[in-house]
């Protein structure tokens, strides 16, 4: 079930914002400048399937969106609990970062936390399989996908060479709940 909590950037111990109505979340996001919709991710792939194997799968809905928005690339991340470099991937995303570019993730299996840095505002969105979130250029966010990860999200780019992080150096997501906290 997908879930948006928003805390102050001061206290990550209070909750101001609360839902778990898809409609609410998009709406709640949307004001804020984040792309948040619900689609269907019934083709039947697996955590730790190839990339080639999602991309087939998903062919008409990324084709569609490519023509849409103009994005140029296209790529899986794709991890279960049984991957070797889990713990490195999830360290590398817990840092507060932005792109140049809008990130786009269509979840087409699992689950991830995306947290947003917006303005004195922390948005915590937990995106579930069908979840797509457009997160725009150059917002502060981090990733967590949890100590034993199990999703599958196709990410799309407007800029060939793919994810590109600007780290910011903040600590800030060292201060607020990780994946699976309640």
């Amino acid at each position: 079930m997908s879930r948006l909590r928003i805390f102050s950037e001061a206290d990550p111990s209070v909750v101001r914002t609360f839902s778990i109505d898809h409609a609410v979340i998009a709406a709640v996001l949307k004001a804020a400048g984040v792309r948040f919709e619900r689609w269907q991710a019934s083709a039947p792939v697996q955590p730790g399937a190839s990339q080639d194997e999602v991309i087939a799968a998903y062919r008409g809905d990324i084709d569609r969106l490519m023509r849409e928005e103009g994005y140029q690339a296209v790529d899986v991340v794709s991890l279960n609990p049984d991957h070797p470099q889990k713990a490195e991937f999830r360290q590398k995303f817990l840092n507060e970062h932005t792109h140049a570019e809008d990130e786009v993730r269509f979840f087409v299996g699992g689950s991830g936390l995306f947290t947003l840095h917006l303005q004195d505002q922390v948005y915590e969105v937990l995106c579930e399989q069908g979840d797509l979130i457009g997160v725009p250029d150059n917002t502060r966010h981090w990733f967590d996908m949890g100590p034993d990860p199990y999703f599958i999200a196709i990410r799309l780019f407007t800029n060939p060479a793919g994810w590109v992080a600007n780290f910011t150096g903040d600590t800030i997501a060292e201060r607020f709940p990780r994946f699976g906290s309640p």
